[in-house]
Protein backbone atom coordinates (compact mmCIF):
# COMPACT_ATOMS: atom_id res chain seq x y z
CA UNK A 1 0.00 0.00 0.00
CA UNK A 2 2.81 2.65 -1.36
CA UNK A 3 2.23 6.17 -0.57
CA UNK A 4 0.40 5.73 2.31
CA UNK A 5 0.93 6.51 6.29
CA UNK A 6 -0.20 4.31 8.79
CA UNK A 7 -1.86 5.71 11.55
CA UNK A 8 1.04 4.88 14.23
CA UNK A 9 3.49 7.03 12.02
CA UNK A 10 5.47 3.97 10.78
CA UNK A 11 6.49 3.96 7.02
CA UNK A 12 4.49 0.60 6.51
CA UNK A 13 5.33 -2.86 6.78
CA UNK A 14 8.90 -2.37 6.68
CA UNK A 15 9.53 -0.45 9.20
CA UNK A 16 10.64 -1.91 12.94
CA UNK A 17 7.31 -0.86 14.58
CA UNK A 18 5.48 -3.58 11.89
CA UNK A 19 7.60 -6.39 13.34
CA UNK A 20 6.21 -5.57 16.89
CA UNK A 21 5.62 -9.17 18.23
CA UNK A 22 3.09 -7.13 20.62
CA UNK A 23 -0.54 -6.50 19.32
CA UNK A 24 -1.56 -3.02 18.67
CA UNK A 25 -4.22 -1.49 20.84
CA UNK A 26 -8.07 -1.63 19.03
CA UNK A 27 -8.93 1.18 17.94
CA UNK A 28 -11.87 3.13 19.95
CA UNK A 29 -15.37 2.34 19.06
CA UNK A 30 -16.90 5.18 16.63
CA UNK A 31 -19.16 8.17 18.93
CA UNK A 32 -22.26 8.51 16.96
CA UNK A 33 -23.77 11.92 17.73
CA UNK A 34 -27.34 11.64 20.21
CA UNK A 35 -30.30 12.62 17.93
CA UNK A 36 -32.33 14.84 20.35
CA UNK A 37 -35.71 12.98 20.74
CA UNK A 38 -39.03 14.24 19.12
CA UNK A 39 -42.01 15.63 20.87
CA UNK A 40 -45.08 15.18 18.63
CA UNK A 41 -47.70 18.40 18.64
CA UNK A 42 -51.71 17.89 19.21
CA UNK A 43 -53.15 16.74 15.61
CA UNK A 44 -55.52 20.07 15.75
CA UNK A 45 -52.79 22.59 16.46
CA UNK A 46 -51.10 24.27 13.22
CA UNK A 47 -47.98 22.73 12.29
CA UNK A 48 -44.85 24.64 11.22
CA UNK A 49 -42.83 23.38 8.68
CA UNK A 50 -40.00 20.94 9.76
CA UNK A 51 -36.69 22.20 9.86
CA UNK A 52 -34.07 21.51 7.24
CA UNK A 53 -32.30 18.60 8.17
CA UNK A 54 -28.84 18.04 6.46
CA UNK A 55 -28.09 15.07 4.42
CA UNK A 56 -25.98 12.28 6.01
CA UNK A 57 -22.47 12.40 5.17
CA UNK A 58 -20.64 9.25 4.94
CA UNK A 59 -18.08 8.56 7.28
CA UNK A 60 -14.40 8.47 6.21
CA UNK A 61 -12.59 5.13 5.06
CA UNK A 62 -11.02 4.26 8.41
CA UNK A 63 -7.30 3.36 8.18
CA UNK A 64 -6.24 -0.02 8.20
CA UNK A 65 -4.23 -1.45 11.07
CA UNK A 66 -0.41 -2.23 10.34
CA UNK A 67 -0.10 -5.63 9.24
CA UNK A 68 1.28 -7.91 11.17
CA UNK A 69 -0.71 -6.74 14.66
CA UNK A 70 -1.02 -3.61 16.90
CA UNK A 71 0.09 -2.40 19.72
CA UNK A 72 -2.39 -2.13 22.52
CA UNK A 73 -3.49 0.96 24.39
CA UNK A 74 -2.08 0.16 27.28
CA UNK A 75 1.63 -0.85 26.04
CA UNK A 76 2.35 2.79 24.60
CA UNK A 77 4.18 5.45 26.62
CA UNK A 78 2.68 8.38 27.91
CA UNK A 79 4.21 10.32 24.47
CA UNK A 80 3.30 7.88 22.00
CA UNK A 81 -0.47 8.19 24.18
CA UNK A 82 -0.55 12.40 24.06
CA UNK A 83 0.38 12.05 20.23
CA UNK A 84 -2.44 9.32 19.36
CA UNK A 85 -5.07 11.23 20.97
CA UNK A 86 -3.90 14.97 19.23
CA UNK A 87 -4.01 12.94 15.66
CA UNK A 88 -7.31 11.75 16.84
CA UNK A 89 -8.53 14.79 17.19
CA UNK A 90 -7.34 16.35 14.47
CA UNK A 91 -9.15 16.02 11.32
CA UNK A 92 -7.67 14.27 8.36
CA UNK A 93 -7.38 16.11 5.06
CA UNK A 94 -8.67 14.35 2.35
CA UNK A 95 -6.76 12.45 -0.03
CA UNK A 96 -7.08 10.36 -2.98
CA UNK A 97 -9.73 7.59 -1.96
CA UNK A 98 -10.84 9.74 0.85
CA UNK A 99 -14.10 11.40 1.50
CA UNK A 100 -14.12 15.20 4.25
CA UNK A 101 -15.83 13.64 7.51
CA UNK A 102 -19.28 15.77 7.85
CA UNK A 103 -19.07 18.78 10.42
CA UNK A 104 -21.06 18.41 13.17
CA UNK A 105 -24.67 19.71 12.92
CA UNK A 106 -26.27 21.61 15.24
CA UNK A 107 -29.39 20.74 17.41
CA UNK A 108 -32.51 22.27 16.35
CA UNK A 109 -33.61 24.37 18.78
CA UNK A 110 -36.48 23.32 21.13
CA UNK A 111 -39.77 25.54 19.55
CA UNK A 112 -39.20 23.67 16.48
CA UNK A 113 -38.18 20.12 18.17
CA UNK A 114 -41.96 20.72 19.36
CA UNK A 115 -43.30 21.97 16.55
CA UNK A 116 -42.39 19.43 14.14
CA UNK A 117 -44.08 16.36 13.41
CA UNK A 118 -43.56 12.84 14.72
CA UNK A 119 -41.32 11.58 12.03
CA UNK A 120 -38.62 9.45 12.47
CA UNK A 121 -34.86 11.35 12.26
CA UNK A 122 -32.26 10.49 9.83
CA UNK A 123 -30.47 7.87 11.85
CA UNK A 124 -26.69 9.69 11.25
CA UNK A 125 -24.28 7.04 10.08
CA UNK A 126 -21.27 6.45 12.33
CA UNK A 127 -18.16 8.82 11.80
CA UNK A 128 -15.27 7.35 13.07
CA UNK A 129 -13.08 9.78 15.56
CA UNK A 130 -9.40 10.83 13.81
CA UNK A 131 -6.38 9.59 14.71
CA UNK A 132 -4.91 11.68 18.03
CA UNK A 133 -1.98 13.78 16.49
CA UNK A 134 0.63 13.39 19.22
CA UNK A 135 1.14 17.15 21.63
CA UNK A 136 -2.70 17.82 21.61
CA UNK A 137 -5.38 17.88 23.92
CA UNK A 138 -9.09 17.49 23.28
CA UNK A 139 -10.88 20.67 22.93
CA UNK A 140 -13.26 20.96 25.98
CA UNK A 141 -16.95 21.06 25.29
CA UNK A 142 -20.04 20.11 26.35
CA UNK A 143 -20.86 16.15 26.11
CA UNK A 144 -24.09 15.70 23.72
CA UNK A 145 -25.68 14.08 27.31
CA UNK A 146 -25.49 17.81 28.25
CA UNK A 147 -26.96 19.18 25.60
CA UNK A 148 -29.69 17.19 25.88
CA UNK A 149 -30.31 17.81 28.70
CA UNK A 150 -30.84 21.46 28.56
CA UNK A 151 -32.92 21.22 25.73
CA UNK A 152 -35.27 19.43 27.58
CA UNK A 153 -35.64 22.33 30.46
CA UNK A 154 -36.66 24.25 27.78
CA UNK A 155 -39.45 22.05 25.53
CA UNK A 156 -40.92 20.43 28.58
CA UNK A 157 -42.73 23.64 29.37
CA UNK A 158 -43.61 24.30 25.76
CA UNK A 159 -45.21 20.75 25.81
CA UNK A 160 -47.29 21.55 28.89
CA UNK A 161 -48.77 24.48 27.45
CA UNK A 162 -49.71 22.65 23.89
CA UNK A 163 -51.44 19.82 25.96
CA UNK A 164 -53.31 22.43 27.78
CA UNK A 165 -54.96 23.86 24.58
CA UNK A 166 -55.10 20.45 23.47
CA UNK A 167 -57.03 19.48 25.84
CA UNK A 168 -59.30 22.61 25.47
CA UNK A 169 -60.00 22.32 22.19
CA UNK A 170 -61.03 18.60 22.53
CA UNK A 171 -63.64 19.88 25.25
CA UNK A 172 -65.22 22.41 22.51
CA UNK A 173 -65.15 19.91 19.97
CA UNK A 174 -67.34 17.46 22.13
CA UNK A 175 -69.40 20.07 23.12
CA UNK A 176 -70.36 20.74 19.54
CA UNK A 177 -72.83 18.99 18.00
CA UNK A 178 -73.76 18.32 14.92
CA UNK A 179 -77.76 17.99 13.73
CA UNK A 180 -80.24 18.10 10.90
CA UNK A 181 -83.30 20.39 11.50
CA UNK A 182 -86.14 20.21 9.01
CA UNK A 183 -88.62 23.25 9.80
CA UNK A 184 -91.99 22.82 7.29
CA UNK A 185 -90.36 20.42 4.69
CA UNK A 186 -86.88 22.63 4.30
CA UNK A 187 -83.84 20.60 6.03
CA UNK A 188 -80.90 22.56 7.01
CA UNK A 189 -77.71 20.88 8.75
CA UNK A 190 -76.36 23.29 11.60
CA UNK A 191 -73.58 22.72 14.48
CA UNK A 192 -75.13 24.11 18.32
CA UNK A 193 -74.02 23.60 21.92
CA UNK A 194 -77.83 23.13 22.69
CA UNK A 195 -78.10 20.46 25.58
CA UNK A 196 -81.93 19.84 24.48
CA UNK A 197 -84.51 20.38 21.56
CA UNK A 198 -86.16 23.61 23.51
CA UNK A 199 -83.09 25.69 24.12
CA UNK A 200 -82.17 24.67 19.82
CA UNK A 201 -85.26 26.29 19.10
CA UNK A 202 -84.81 28.91 21.05
CA UNK A 203 -81.25 29.82 20.04
CA UNK A 204 -82.76 29.39 16.26
CA UNK A 205 -85.80 31.80 17.16
CA UNK A 206 -88.36 29.22 16.99
CA UNK A 207 -91.44 29.31 18.55
CA UNK A 208 -93.77 26.79 19.13
CA UNK A 209 -97.87 26.75 20.39
CA UNK A 210 -100.03 24.37 21.18
CA UNK A 211 -100.93 23.39 17.55
CA UNK A 212 -97.76 22.99 16.27
CA UNK A 213 -95.87 20.03 16.11
CA UNK A 214 -91.87 19.02 17.22
CA UNK A 215 -90.39 15.75 17.14
CA UNK A 216 -88.47 14.82 19.44
CA UNK A 217 -90.33 17.15 22.00
CA UNK A 218 -88.77 20.10 23.58
CA UNK A 219 -87.94 18.60 26.94
CA UNK A 220 -85.87 15.67 24.89
CA UNK A 221 -82.28 16.11 25.80
CA UNK A 222 -80.44 16.83 22.32
CA UNK A 223 -77.51 14.45 20.88
CA UNK A 224 -75.17 14.44 17.91
CA UNK A 225 -76.20 13.36 14.59
CA UNK A 226 -80.18 14.39 15.82
CA UNK A 227 -82.87 15.30 13.27
CA UNK A 228 -85.53 17.85 14.60
CA UNK A 229 -88.98 18.23 12.28
CA UNK A 230 -90.99 21.13 13.68
CA UNK A 231 -94.30 21.69 11.57
CA UNK A 232 -96.32 24.83 12.19
CA UNK A 233 -100.78 24.32 13.19
CA UNK A 234 -102.37 26.04 10.16
CA UNK A 235 -105.63 27.04 11.41
CA UNK A 236 -108.34 25.58 8.72
CA UNK A 237 -112.28 26.64 8.40
CA UNK A 238 -113.47 23.13 6.64
CA UNK A 239 -117.04 22.56 5.86
CA UNK A 240 -117.60 19.25 5.30
CA UNK A 241 -120.90 17.54 3.56
CA UNK A 242 -122.64 20.86 5.08
CA UNK A 243 -121.32 21.54 8.62
CA UNK A 244 -118.77 23.52 9.57
CA UNK A 245 -116.22 23.36 12.08
CA UNK A 246 -112.73 25.02 13.05
CA UNK A 247 -109.75 22.69 12.75
CA UNK A 248 -106.02 22.45 13.47
CA UNK A 249 -104.00 21.22 10.36
CA UNK A 250 -100.06 20.53 10.53
CA UNK A 251 -100.09 20.04 6.89
CA UNK A 252 -98.49 22.32 4.38
CA UNK A 253 -100.60 20.71 1.65
CA UNK A 254 -104.86 20.74 1.15
CA UNK A 255 -104.18 16.61 0.03
CA UNK A 256 -102.16 16.19 3.16
CA UNK A 257 -105.06 17.83 5.65
CA UNK A 258 -107.70 15.22 3.83
CA UNK A 259 -105.58 12.73 4.54
CA UNK A 260 -104.69 13.86 8.26
CA UNK A 261 -108.47 13.89 9.02
CA UNK A 262 -109.32 10.82 7.40
CA UNK A 263 -111.39 12.74 4.63
CA UNK A 264 -112.25 10.33 1.53
CA UNK A 265 -111.17 12.63 -1.58
CA UNK A 266 -112.04 10.62 -4.39
CA UNK A 267 -115.04 11.81 -6.72
CA UNK A 268 -115.38 14.63 -3.54
CA UNK A 269 -115.76 17.88 -4.64
CA UNK A 270 -113.42 20.85 -3.33
CA UNK A 271 -113.28 24.13 -3.16
CA UNK A 272 -109.62 24.62 -3.43
CA UNK A 273 -107.64 21.90 -5.21
CA UNK A 274 -105.79 19.19 -3.67
CA UNK A 275 -101.95 20.31 -4.44
CA UNK A 276 -102.75 24.03 -3.08
CA UNK A 277 -100.42 24.90 0.23
CA UNK A 278 -102.16 25.69 3.49
CA UNK A 279 -100.67 28.72 4.26
CA UNK A 280 -99.56 29.87 8.01
CA UNK A 281 -102.33 31.77 7.98
CA UNK A 282 -105.11 29.47 6.96
CA UNK A 283 -107.63 28.62 4.60
CA UNK A 284 -111.25 27.89 3.98
CA UNK A 285 -111.82 24.94 2.58
CA UNK A 286 -114.85 23.22 1.45
CA UNK A 287 -115.51 19.48 0.82
CA UNK A 288 -118.72 17.40 -0.43
CA UNK A 289 -118.00 13.63 -0.55
CA UNK A 290 -119.60 11.31 -2.72
CA UNK A 291 -122.83 10.20 -1.76
CA UNK A 292 -125.51 7.42 -2.96
CA UNK A 293 -129.21 9.39 -3.61
CA UNK A 294 -132.19 7.08 -4.36
CA UNK A 295 -135.29 9.42 -6.25
CA UNK A 296 -138.77 7.88 -6.44
CA UNK A 297 -140.16 9.28 -9.21
CA UNK A 298 -143.03 8.58 -11.83
CA UNK A 299 -143.07 5.11 -10.59
CA UNK A 300 -139.52 4.52 -11.00
CA UNK A 301 -136.67 4.52 -8.84
CA UNK A 302 -133.50 6.35 -9.81
CA UNK A 303 -130.18 5.78 -7.35
CA UNK A 304 -126.91 7.79 -8.35
CA UNK A 305 -123.50 8.90 -6.77
CA UNK A 306 -123.53 12.43 -6.21
CA UNK A 307 -121.56 15.22 -4.69
CA UNK A 308 -124.17 17.99 -5.55
CA UNK A 309 -124.79 20.84 -2.48
CA UNK A 310 -128.36 20.76 -2.54
CA UNK A 311 -131.36 18.05 -3.53
CA UNK A 312 -132.89 20.07 -6.72
CA UNK A 313 -128.99 19.91 -7.94
CA UNK A 314 -128.71 16.23 -7.92
CA UNK A 315 -132.44 16.04 -9.08
CA UNK A 316 -130.85 17.45 -12.15
CA UNK A 317 -128.22 15.26 -12.39
CA UNK A 318 -130.39 12.13 -12.25
CA UNK A 319 -132.22 13.36 -15.22
CA UNK A 320 -135.63 14.47 -13.88
CA UNK A 321 -137.70 17.42 -14.55
CA UNK A 322 -139.85 19.21 -12.40
CA UNK A 323 -142.41 21.00 -14.15
CA UNK A 324 -145.39 23.24 -13.17
CA UNK A 325 -146.71 22.71 -8.99
CA UNK A 326 -143.77 19.85 -8.63
CA UNK A 327 -141.97 19.05 -6.15
CA UNK A 328 -140.26 16.81 -3.61
CA UNK A 329 -140.71 15.23 -0.81
CA UNK A 330 -137.54 17.25 1.06
CA UNK A 331 -137.23 20.57 0.09
CA UNK A 332 -134.81 21.10 -3.22
CA UNK A 333 -132.32 23.52 -1.06
CA UNK A 334 -131.29 20.71 1.35
CA UNK A 335 -128.33 19.23 1.46
CA UNK A 336 -128.66 15.37 0.28
CA UNK A 337 -127.64 12.85 2.52
CA UNK A 338 -125.80 9.34 1.73
CA UNK A 339 -128.55 6.67 1.60
CA UNK A 340 -131.63 9.58 1.09
CA UNK A 341 -134.82 8.42 -0.61
CA UNK A 342 -136.55 11.41 -2.28
CA UNK A 343 -140.09 11.29 -3.74
CA UNK A 344 -140.64 13.63 -6.69
CA UNK A 345 -144.25 14.89 -6.35
CA UNK A 346 -145.88 15.72 -9.02
CA UNK A 347 -148.96 18.22 -8.47
CA UNK A 348 -151.89 19.34 -10.51
CA UNK A 349 -154.52 21.58 -9.01
CA UNK A 350 -157.06 24.52 -9.05
CA UNK A 351 -158.50 27.43 -7.04
CA UNK A 352 -162.11 27.75 -5.96
CA UNK A 353 -163.39 30.83 -4.24
CA UNK A 354 -165.92 30.91 -1.00
CA UNK A 355 -167.85 33.48 0.71
CA UNK A 356 -167.81 32.27 4.70
CA UNK A 357 -170.06 33.54 7.62
CA UNK A 358 -168.00 35.91 9.97
CA UNK A 359 -169.46 35.10 13.53
CA UNK A 360 -170.04 38.40 15.53
CA UNK A 361 -169.35 39.06 19.00
CA UNK A 362 -171.24 40.04 22.39
CA UNK A 363 -170.32 42.81 24.71
CA UNK A 364 -172.39 42.67 28.04
CA UNK A 365 -172.67 46.25 30.18
CA UNK A 366 -173.99 46.13 33.54
CA UNK A 367 -177.37 47.59 34.04
CA UNK A 368 -178.44 48.88 38.01
CA UNK A 369 -182.07 49.37 37.00
CA UNK A 370 -182.46 45.36 36.36
CA UNK A 371 -182.61 42.88 38.50
CA UNK A 372 -179.79 40.79 38.81
CA UNK A 373 -179.70 37.34 36.47
CA UNK A 374 -181.63 39.60 33.40
CA UNK A 375 -180.07 40.66 30.94
CA UNK A 376 -181.69 42.99 27.77
CA UNK A 377 -180.52 42.78 24.70
CA UNK A 378 -179.70 46.57 23.74
CA UNK A 379 -178.59 46.03 20.19
CA UNK A 380 -178.53 43.00 18.11
CA UNK A 381 -175.60 41.20 16.56
CA UNK A 382 -174.91 40.74 12.64
CA UNK A 383 -172.50 38.34 11.20
CA UNK A 384 -169.93 39.27 8.80
CA UNK A 385 -169.14 37.81 5.55
CA UNK A 386 -165.51 37.06 3.75
CA UNK A 387 -164.68 35.85 0.76
CA UNK A 388 -161.82 32.85 0.99
CA UNK A 389 -159.59 31.55 -1.84
CA UNK A 390 -158.59 27.71 -1.90
CA UNK A 391 -156.02 25.75 -3.57
CA UNK A 392 -157.56 21.96 -4.93
CA UNK A 393 -154.52 19.91 -5.48
CA UNK A 394 -154.13 16.55 -7.06
CA UNK A 395 -150.99 15.11 -5.85
CA UNK A 396 -149.98 11.71 -7.49
CA UNK A 397 -153.84 11.26 -8.68
CA UNK A 398 -154.40 11.87 -4.90
CA UNK A 399 -157.08 15.16 -4.04
CA UNK A 400 -155.64 16.72 -1.28
CA UNK A 401 -157.52 18.85 1.24
CA UNK A 402 -158.30 22.19 -0.06
CA UNK A 403 -155.67 24.77 1.49
CA UNK A 404 -156.60 28.42 1.81
CA UNK A 405 -154.06 30.66 -0.44
CA UNK A 406 -156.15 34.13 0.04
CA UNK A 407 -158.86 36.00 2.53
CA UNK A 408 -160.62 38.90 2.10
CA UNK A 409 -163.31 40.52 3.87
CA UNK A 410 -166.63 41.55 2.81
CA UNK A 411 -168.81 42.52 4.95
CA UNK A 412 -167.47 43.86 8.91
CA UNK A 413 -170.01 42.05 11.67
CA UNK A 414 -172.13 43.66 14.04
CA UNK A 415 -171.00 43.51 17.85
CA UNK A 416 -173.93 42.73 20.12
CA UNK A 417 -174.98 44.89 23.03
CA UNK A 418 -176.53 42.94 25.85
CA UNK A 419 -177.51 45.02 29.66
CA UNK A 420 -176.81 42.85 32.01
CA UNK A 421 -178.88 43.18 35.89
CA UNK A 422 -177.26 44.47 38.98
CA UNK A 423 -180.25 45.58 41.06
CA UNK A 424 -180.97 42.54 43.86
CA UNK A 425 -184.61 40.74 43.40
CA UNK A 426 -186.93 40.86 46.49
CA UNK A 427 -187.31 38.41 48.39
CA UNK A 428 -191.19 37.68 47.87
CA UNK A 429 -194.16 38.37 46.04
CA UNK A 430 -197.06 39.44 47.53
CA UNK A 431 -200.05 36.95 47.50
CA UNK A 432 -197.60 34.32 46.36
CA UNK A 433 -195.21 32.83 48.77
CA UNK A 434 -196.87 30.43 49.95
CA UNK A 435 -197.66 28.25 47.52
CA UNK A 436 -195.84 25.13 46.46
CA UNK A 437 -193.71 26.22 43.82
CA UNK A 438 -191.19 23.60 43.56
CA UNK A 439 -193.86 20.85 43.05
CA UNK A 440 -194.96 22.87 39.94
CA UNK A 441 -191.01 23.20 38.59
CA UNK A 442 -191.22 19.39 39.11
CA UNK A 443 -194.44 18.92 36.96
CA UNK A 444 -193.52 21.31 34.41
CA UNK A 445 -189.83 20.81 33.85
CA UNK A 446 -188.78 18.08 36.22
CA UNK A 447 -187.27 20.65 38.34
CA UNK A 448 -184.34 21.74 35.88
CA UNK A 449 -184.15 25.44 35.10
CA UNK A 450 -182.27 24.68 31.18
CA UNK A 451 -185.19 23.10 30.31
CA UNK A 452 -186.81 22.73 26.95
CA UNK A 453 -190.11 21.97 25.22
CA UNK A 454 -189.48 19.46 21.64
CA UNK A 455 -190.53 22.50 19.71
CA UNK A 456 -187.96 25.02 21.32
CA UNK A 457 -190.91 27.27 22.49
CA UNK A 458 -191.16 26.98 25.83
CA UNK A 459 -188.02 26.81 28.43
CA UNK A 460 -187.12 26.95 32.23
CA UNK A 461 -188.23 25.70 35.08
CA UNK A 462 -192.00 26.77 34.67
CA UNK A 463 -192.03 26.52 30.81
CA UNK A 464 -192.04 30.08 29.57
CA UNK A 465 -192.31 31.57 26.24
CA UNK A 466 -190.17 34.06 25.23
CA UNK A 467 -192.70 36.87 24.81
CA UNK A 468 -194.54 35.86 28.56
CA UNK A 469 -190.50 36.41 29.91
CA UNK A 470 -189.67 39.60 28.43
CA UNK A 471 -193.31 40.95 29.56
CA UNK A 472 -192.33 39.70 33.39
CA UNK A 473 -189.00 41.84 32.97
CA UNK A 474 -186.95 39.26 32.22
CA UNK A 475 -184.41 39.68 28.97
CA UNK A 476 -183.05 36.86 26.64
CA UNK A 477 -184.76 33.21 27.23
CA UNK A 478 -186.22 31.97 30.62
CA UNK A 479 -183.72 28.86 30.24
CA UNK A 480 -180.73 30.92 30.38
CA UNK A 481 -182.10 32.72 33.52
CA UNK A 482 -181.33 31.46 37.30
CA UNK A 483 -183.66 29.21 38.91
CA UNK A 484 -184.71 32.42 41.45
CA UNK A 485 -185.45 34.83 38.72
CA UNK A 486 -187.58 31.88 37.49
CA UNK A 487 -189.23 31.88 40.19
CA UNK A 488 -189.23 35.46 40.73
CA UNK A 489 -190.98 35.90 37.51
CA UNK A 490 -193.65 32.72 38.03
CA UNK A 491 -195.03 34.31 41.01
CA UNK A 492 -195.55 37.85 39.42
CA UNK A 493 -197.47 36.00 36.45
CA UNK A 494 -199.84 33.99 39.46
CA UNK A 495 -200.80 37.44 40.95
CA UNK A 496 -201.41 38.85 37.20
CA UNK A 497 -203.01 35.62 35.77
CA UNK A 498 -203.59 33.12 38.41
CA UNK A 499 -202.85 29.35 37.83
CA UNK A 500 -204.00 29.65 34.22
CA UNK A 501 -200.35 30.34 32.57
CA UNK A 502 -200.69 26.18 34.08
CA UNK A 503 -203.45 24.50 32.82
CA UNK A 504 -202.53 21.04 33.69
CA UNK A 505 -199.65 21.53 36.76
CA UNK A 506 -201.35 24.61 38.20
CA UNK A 507 -203.63 22.90 40.69
CA UNK A 508 -200.52 21.51 41.89
CA UNK A 509 -199.84 24.93 43.69
CA UNK A 510 -202.10 24.02 46.29
CA UNK A 511 -202.21 20.56 46.91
Amino acid sequence: MSGAAWPDGTGGPGSPAAWNPEPAAPAPPPVLPVAAPVVPAPAPAPVPAPAPVPAPVPAPTPVPAPRGGRRRRADLSPAELSEADTLAATPVAPGPGRRRAAAPVAAPPADAIASAPAVAPAVEPAIAPAPAVPGRRRARGRTPVETLGGNWRRIVPQALVVAFLAGGTTAFVAADKAVRLTVDGVPRNLHTFADDIGELLAAEGLGVGPHDLVAPAPGQPLEDGEEIVVRYGRPLRLTLDGQQRQVWTTARTVEGALRQFGIRAEGAYLSTPRTAPVPRAGLALSVRTERSVTFMADGRERTIRTNAATVGEALDQAGITLQGQDTTSVPPTEFPRDGQTVTVLRITGTREVREERIPYATEKVEDPTLFTGTEVVERVGRPGARRVTYSLRTVNGVRQKPRPIADEVVREPVTQLVKVGTRSLPSSVAGADGLNWAALAQCESGGRPAATDASGTYGGLYQFDVRTWHSLGGSGRPQDASGTEQTYRAKKLYVQRGASPWPHCGRRLTS
